[in-house]
């Protein structure tokens, strides 16, 4: 059985209560490796031409697609 698989079976046995706290466990885990993410995207200056975009398009009023 693989890890995943693993994982799956242990989450479907947890309590009701139980499954509320791995989520909240799990919402708050994966915002921070988002955020982790977003801050090395940005100090790498990966997000700059997506920022540039957006400023142009607010001095201009403009509706943009990102």
């Amino acid at each position: 059985m693989g890890e995943i698989e693993s994982l799956t079976k242990q989450i479907e046995q947890l309590s009701p209560e139980g499954l509320a706290e791995f989520r909240r466990w799990y919402a708050e885990f994966d915002a921070e490796l988002w955020d982790r993410k977003f801050e090395s995207d940005a100090k790498a200056g990966r997000l700059d031409a997506l920022a540039e975009k957006v400023i142009r398009a607010l001095a201009a009023r403009q509706f943009i697609r990102l």
